[in-house]
């Protein structure tokens, strides 16, 4: 993953109606580095998220990575891109495992079972990998959402409120890892309502409505 990858954005804007959330916004994100978004309620930080994805239409302004539009590149992109949002995303009818091993398919990579049980024990989830996901807890189901990141291949990540319903432990566990993954030179965009420390690597701040 040590490729250097560039993701950027400039003049973004979005309106929800006849309410303008934020305009010409910009930043620059190289390897390693990772942005802290960052503003009152109802800023459009999640708004933000989704555009960058390009999961939300562009009001003014682009998105590019590694110098060309998202647009002109969507499948390339969306293989370096993993997007976790408030929604945890997992099949509630399937088993933790069968959660992992189905994301591992579309992201195009087979699960190694050693590579499985380092991330379950990891993640606290020992002894649940046969459980369906509809019978964990809120914190439990967080977990599993978030172990998905020790696995994927993508280069950059964008966590929306990653740390919620999470204990201390879990928020420490997580911090490790979005740092393990800015050292190997992955970028990471993030929103969270409690002042988190990944690393030692300083965040770059945007801050919406400032």
């Amino acid at each position: 993953m040590k490729n250097n990858s560039k993701l950027s954005f400039s003049e973004l804007g979005c309106s929800r109606g006849e309410r303008q959330l934020f305009r010409n916004v910009d930043c620059v994100l190289t390897s390693g580095r990772w942005l802290y978004v960052t503003g009152a309620n109802g800023v459009g930080k999640t708004s933000l998220l989704r555009m960058v994805c390009g999961l939300a239409p562009i009001d003014s302004g682009q998105v590019l990575w590694n110098g060309t539009p998202i647009q002109a590149q969507r499948d390339a992109f969306y293989q370096e891109l993993f997007y976790l949002g408030h929604a945890n995303a997992l099949q509630e009818s399937m088993t933790v495992m069968e959660n992992l091993r189905f994301r591992c398919a579309l992201a195009g990579t087979a699960l190694a079972g050693e590579a499985a049980q380092d991330v379950l024990v990891r993640f606290g989830l020992k002894g649940r990998q046969n459980q369906l996901v509809r019978h964990l807890s809120q914190g439990l189901k967080r977990r599993v959402a978030l172990s998905r990141l020790a696995l994927s291949p993508a280069r950059l990540w964008v966590l929306d409120e990653p740390f919620v319903a999470m204990d201390e432990a879990g928020v420490r566990l997580l911090a490790d890892l979005i740092a393990s993954h800015l050292g190997q030179g992955g970028l990471a965009v993030l929103t969270s309502h409690q002042q988190v420390d990944i690393g030692a690597i300083p965040a770059q701040i945007l801050e919406l409505g400032a």
